[in-house]
């Protein structure tokens, strides 16, 4: 790279930490540094939402896709997350806003410990944490990927900087240091993609070629169905997107809880929805463009790299870069700190059993440090991350096999048509998830790949499949319920008036109206 993308991206890295110490001005308390108080505007949150969704993984494993298999990458991926959520906005994203009404709550998994019971919550606490590690730590492969091919810089190093500059701000600032630099990045990353949108375009002849450019590759290119991206596989990611897109990967959720009220959590999902109909158009473009302009190439995930390079001006490369890292620092930053949010307020009083509660300095003290914790441990992991199949290996089939599992106790437990689905049936679909995820990936592996490009529609679906079935059968045959859970499913059909605020409803103090009922 040219000394000037050097200076644009070393700008960049000092902008984000700069942003990080402005936000700290912001955060009093731990319901600050993890819900920002619920004072969220419901733009931001759906930005900060759209931008925490995807991560450089996009212009790394989804770069390769596009050049070996072309639009049904779009289908696939921004198709299926749009309609997953607009089912969101109507069934999950107002809910979530609604429990920290009612609740105080500033984890995902905190009204859980009231619906099912503190054993089956730390069941899910615990496991979906060392999920994300993992998922977290196939973002910072993927950016140092894209480092090396923009610059040489070693992976190992390339880990180091990009999740360095995240853990510093991201422990200072909390949730309101994520989205801003989420609006920050989005800015960047608008500019950057747009001008390699044009670049890409004058070089193929204009605005004629987004017509023209599908008579020069492959037929099987301009398919909405293509190579693996079957239907099979469109419609499992259909389910697999409304279950994490919706809260059920925990820093998407806590969007929707950092909303002042479940209206304003439903125009964030809606604006987030728009922006993936429409920004992958002007992302992909030049993907799709590169067998074209670079073809033959012997290592497709470079193919973006590449193209930046060749196409754009020094100075604009480093912007382009910049753009890049901003999805994996803005997925990574809001992870880091939903993970801590459910350790500080799930895990940690759990293990402090009847001890008093911390304090509120303390629990943003012990917040920070698990932020830091996360962070630091996902990077580590990183660099290992060919042990679990590489980037795509640990972005597709490790998390959105397990991802199910965990999510779908979450999310349909704030649903009244599931009221009499209890630990039971929690605990029996997290443990059929697991293990139908087992069966195909190390028992019937062979047998599922003979089916061709459909059996990675069959190896991500089944696990969800399997947690959701067994969720509907085990509460049909073991119906459970307390006065309490039934009364906080009840409250979140609607939200919560200024005039009907009850700050005594806690977690705590609801539990114990369960146990004494």
């Amino acid at each position: 790279m040219h000394v000037l993308d050097w200076l644009v991206l070393g700008a960049y890295f000092l902008v984000m930490v700069w942003i990080g110490w402005f936000a700290k001005r912001r955060v009093k308390n731990a319901a600050d540094f993890f819900t920002a108080g619920g004072k969220m505007p419901w733009w931001l949150s759906g930005i900060s939402h759209h931008m925490s969704g995807y991560s450089a993984a996009v212009f790394v494993g989804y770069a390769a896709l596009c050049y070996t298999t072309g639009f049904a990458v779009y289908v696939w991926w921004a198709i299926s997350i749009t309609i997953a959520c607009l089912v969101g906005s109507w069934l999950f994203a107002p809910r979530w806003a609604r429990l920290r009404q009612r609740l105080n709550v500033i984890s995902p998994l905190e009204y859980l410990s009231i619906r099912y019971g503190l054993p089956t919550q730390q069941v899910l606490a615990w496991s979906g944490t060392a999920l994300k590690i993992f998922d977290v730590a196939a973002k910072w492969a993927a950016s140092a990927i894209l480092l090396n091919a923009f610059a040489g810089v070693p992976l190992f190093w390339g880990v180091m900087i990009v999740g360095g500059v995240t853990l510093v701000y991201s422990t200072i600032g909390g949730l309101w240091a994520d989205a801003l630099t989420d609006f920050g990045q989005f800015a960047i990353q608008l500019v950057a993609g747009i001008a390699l949108l044009v670049a890409t375009m004058a070089k193929l002849g204009g605005v004629s070629s987004i017509v023209d450019l599908w008579g020069k590759l492959p037929p099987s290119h301009s398919s909405p169905f293509a190579g693996s991206l079957t239907v099979g596989f469109f419609l499992a990611y259909i389910l697999i997107n409304a279950v994490s897109y919706n809260g059920g990967t925990w820093n998407l959720a806590q969007r929707f809880i950092s909303a002042p009220t479940g209206s304003a959590a439903r125009r964030s999902i809606l604006l987030s929805a728009a922006l993936y109909l429409v920004w992958p158009l002007v992302l992909f473009f030049p993907m799709w463009a590169a067998p074209v302009l670079l073809p033959n190439l012997a290592h497709p995930d470079q193919s973006y790299a590449l193209l930046t390079q060749s196409l754009l001006p020094a100075g604009l490369v480093g912007l382009v870069l910049a753009g890049l890292f901003s999805h994996t620092m803005a997925m990574t930053s809001s992870d880091a700190n939903a993970i801590a949010a459910v350790v500080t307020r799930d895990i940690i009083p759990a293990l402090r059993g009847r001890r008093a509660p911390l304090s509120g300095r303390v629990e943003l003290a012990v917040g920070r440090l698990a932020t830091f914790l996360f962070i630091g441990l996902s990077m580590v992991i990183a660099l290992t991350s060919d042990s679990f199949g590489g980037v795509l290996g640990l972005l597709i089939t490790w998390f959105g096999a397990l991802v199910g599992p965990v999510a779908i106790p979450m999310l349909l437990g704030m649903l009244k048509q599931f009221r009499r689905c209890g630990s039971v049936a929690a605990l029996g679909s997290w443990v059929a998830g697991l293990v139908v995820f087992a069966i195909t990936k190390y028992v019937l592996g062979d047998q599922i790949a003979a089916l061709g490009a459909n059996g990675a529609a069959v190896s991500v679906a089944a696990p969800i499949l399997a947690s959701v079935l067994v969720f509907l059968i085990a509460g049909l045959v073991v119906p459970q319920g307390t006065p309490a859970s039934d009364g906080l499913i009840a409250s979140l059909d609607a939200d919560l008036a200024e005039s009907e605020a009850r700050p005594g409803d806690t977690v705590d103090a609801l539990r114990g109206r369960g146990a004494n009922a």
